[in-house]
């Protein structure tokens, strides 16, 4: 960790940054990792900036999110010159992130300082839907998230619950109009993800509101 430190350093001296600079840097991202929001808050004051990306160019307020430096995200959601839809290298914002982990008071505090619900490609709804977060979905729904989102290859987030989610959250998918006969670029529809997946009552949800029936969620 040292060498890493040191090496770290001497890069930032190199392209022009000080020495102080380069230190607050890393005190910056350890106490994103350990939750020290005091910390993160006095190097702001200082005047860091809070979308300088990690040594993995990860944004900070991803990165804390990923790590689950709840006061953290809550610190930098907060600050003024944030960017609440700054990517990092897989295209993911913080709102994506807050989405996969349930952390649902983060995620209205995120749109609240207008992070994108409907950005191009994979959506918030998508890695909501793949959580099998109910409670997300319809925070995202709320705020006129695209229900029929297409990834890069077409999947929906229908197709996403059907899969890696749960019943529950294809059921509200369906609920919430859905639509069940759209196709990904291999040809499959969420019929075909849940039929392939371990949710066998999501396959029963989407064949019978293809049916035109409506079941009850079992107990």
């Amino acid at each position: 960790m040292k060498k890493y430190i040191k090496k770290l350093i001497i890069s930032f001296v190199f392209i022009g940054f000080s020495y102080a600079h380069a230190q607050s840097y890393v005190q910056f991202f350890r106490a994103v990792e350990l939750d020290d929001a005091k910390t993160v808050q006095a190097l702001l004051n200082r005047g860091f900036d809070p979308n300088t990306p990690s040594p993995e160019l990860q944004p900070a307020l991803t990165l804390a999110l990923q790590k689950k430096s709840l006061k953290v995200a809550e610190a930098l959601i907060a600050w003024r010159t944030i960017d609440v839809n700054q990517l990092n290298p897989h295209a993911e914002t913080p709102l994506m992130m807050a989405a996969f982990n349930g952390q649902l008071h983060l995620a209205e505090q995120l749109i609240a300082r207008g992070a994108d619900v409907n950005q191009p490609g994979w959506t918030p709804l998508h890695y909501a839907a793949t959580a099998g977060d109910s409670a997300m979905i319809r925070l995202l729904l709320e705020e006129h998230a695209y229900i029929d989102a297409a990834s890069p290859n077409g999947t929906t987030p229908l197709m996403m619950a059907a899969y890696y989610g749960n019943p529950m959250a294809t059921k509200l998918l369906l609920e919430e109009g859905a639509d069940p006969t759209l196709k990904n670029d291999k040809g499959l529809t969420a019929y075909d993800f849940a039929y392939n997946g371990p949710h066998a009552d999501s396959k029963i949800y989407i064949e019978a509101f293809l049916k035109g029936l409506q079941i009850k969620a079992r107990p």
